[in-house]
């Protein structure tokens, strides 16, 4: 079986930048860890989730065209 990329040792200007700049800068992941949190790690309250389903109007097929 014939590999596509022979060369695994290959490392793209782009990622080494990253790295270096990553090791430059550890506070930076703690504060992507930390904007992470703000926005996405939420505790998500299921039965409020399913009130407001439920509550939820459904809409028109052509919302558009006035009837």
């Amino acid at each position: 079986m014939a590999l596509l990329f022979k060369d695994t040792t290959y490392v793209s200007e782009t990622t080494q930048f990253l790295r270096e700049f990553l090791d430059k800068n550890p506070d930076v992941a703690k504060g992507q860890v930390e904007g992470r949190a703000l926005l996405w790690d939420k505790q998500i309250d299921r039965a409020q989730q399913q009130e407001a389903e439920a509550a939820r109007v459904k809409q028109k097929p052509y919302v558009y065209q006035p009837e």
